[in-house]
């Protein structure tokens, strides 16, 4: 810091937080769910413009401004490129039947007398083979919502069932947004992000299912599984279905236990769908390519186009139709557009100044790692039901907390589980936030009546913080 630069105020520091509150609660408001589509964005991008006036005024030049960006951006251009694998991998696990058989086989595991257990289960390994919580919900909840009702099960009930799942999936898979997003904001690696995050995930989620699981024995009925069925047709009609599929994945389980770094890891797992593709469904193959009578130009069309592109799969059932999608690359974009202006608002506020004294005047408060875990875990909440959308909550609390989680010696997985067990999964708690105005518009059921039975997104945080107050598998740079 120079003699003409001066550390802003808190008040100063939170002026242009204040300012992206306003504008983002204005794009809940006007755009409802089309909030990422490039509102938020543009908000992001007009927020660090408030930050760079209240920065000059304190005597910093623009050129400082612009390095700390660079630097800002710089940090995530691993994600970004992880990100753009990602959307490969979908494409090709789509259409090499890999996705398709995680779904078929998975519905295979709905039993009428533990309904709620199994649509948990359900929801939490088709969002874990989509990487997105949303799509889950938008199309298997919705069914598995019809056949909680004939039991005579509370809606709330079973959507916090199948929320509690879809969230889970969505939380643990590589493929999602906010799995990629919450590690490049705390400065780690997905996969090392991914394995850290199970020590509060899994029990976690086994509490959430034993809750089910009760609850659900002490209602028992017959449900009318003929949707179910119907989903399972369509697909098997489109894709031929068996357990050799299994083994891309299972390669790419191998490479992360191996701690192959992600990106080769996902580009050999993308390649592999490819392969598996032009093996085992050749009928989709020329349905994507739109080439007949030359297999080799065929097979070459469809793996690139699902690598790149938008890729859908029409059956007889609309519902499958949606879920059998895919954006490849190009589908990735628009969250990569988020991270870059996240990136260009946080190096500015941190280039400044502003992001230190904010945390500053948090970490006076926490005094133990507990103390900072739970600071972290509420900061998130905060963002969730004031910015009202959970790429906020993970991004500004990332950016707040980095330096002083490295500063406590703390590694940064430790900073990034948090940042997902309390910024991703109570996002859809908050009626005005994009998540649960979503989930709550999609199943036909108010967030209020639903938010109660979410135990999964509910008992996230809670056990995250106690993990810090007892000590349990927090990571330190003093570790071996």
């Amino acid at each position: 810091m120079t003699d003409s630069q001066r550390l802003p105020s808190l008040f100063q520091a939170f002026i242009p937080i204040l300012f992206l509150i306003v504008l983002l609660s204005l794009n809940v408001y006007y755009f409802g769910d089309g909030t990422l589509d490039g509102s938020n964005q543009i908000a992001l991008i007009l927020s660090a413009g408030i930050a760079a006036i209240v920065a000059l005024r304190l005597g910093y030049k623009w050129s400082h401004m612009l390095d700390g960006i660079v630097d800002s951006i710089s940090s995530a251009m691993s994600s970004i490129l992880i990100l753009l694998l990602i959307g490969s991998l979908a494409g090709t696990w789509l259409i090499s039947g890999i996705v398709p058989a995680m779904i078929y086989y998975g519905l295979e595991i709905l039993n009428p007398t533990i309904f709620l257990f199994a649509a948990c289960i359900v929801s939490a390994i088709v969002s874990l083979a989509t990487g997105s919580s949303w799509s889950t919900i938008a199309t298997l909840g919705v069914a598995l919502l019809g056949i909680g009702q004939t039991l005579g099960l509370s809606e709330g009930v079973v959507a916090g069932a199948i929320i509690s799942g879809a969230y889970f999936g969505d939380k643990m898979s590589p493929l999602s947004d906010t799995t990629n997003l919450a590690p490049a904001m705390a400065g780690t690696d997905l996969f090392t992000h991914i394995r850290y995050m199970a020590f509060t995930t899994g029990p976690t989620f086994v509490i959430t299912l034993i809750i089910f699981l009760i609850w659900g024995l002490m209602n028992s009925g017959q449900a009318d599984i003929e949707q179910t069925a119907l989903v399972q047709q369509s697909i098997q009609e489109k894709f031929n279905i068996n357990f050799w599929l299994f083994l891309v994945p299972a390669a790419v389980i191998f490479l992360i236990v191996k701690k192959v770094s992600a990106i080769p890891a996902l580009l050999i797992g993308t390649l592999l769908g490819g392969v598996f593709a032009i093996i085992f469904q050749p009928n989709i193959i020329e349905v994507i390519s739109g080439v007949t009578g030359n297999f080799f130009e065929a097979s070459y069309k469809a793996v690139m186009v699902a690598m790149y592109g938008d890729v859908s799969i029409t059956t007889g059932n609309a519902m499958v139709n949606e879920l059998l999608s895919t954006g490849g690359m190009y589908g990735m974009l628009n969250t990569i557009w988020l991270i870059v202006c996240a990136m260009i608002f946080g190096g500015i506020m941190e280039s400044t100044g502003m992001l230190k004294v904010i945390t500053g005047s948090i970490i006076k408060l926490a005094n133990s790692t507990g103390s900072l875990v739970a600071s972290t875990a509420g900061t998130c909440v905060f963002f969730n039901i004031t910015a009202s959308d959970q790429y906020l909550a993970i991004v500004v609390p990332g950016r707040m907390f980095a330096d002083t989680y490295k500063e406590r010696g703390l590694k940064p997985e430790v900073l990034s589980r948090t940042l997902e067990d309390s910024g991703t999964v109570t996002s859809v708690l908050v009626p005005w936030n994009t998540c649960g105005a979503t989930q709550s518009s999609v199943l036909g059921v108010s967030t209020w009546v639903y938010a109660p039975y979410c135990f999964f997104n509910i008992i996230s945080p809670f056990m995250t913080i106690l993990f810090a107050y007892l000590n349990i598998k927090i990571r330190r740079f003093t570790d071996k």
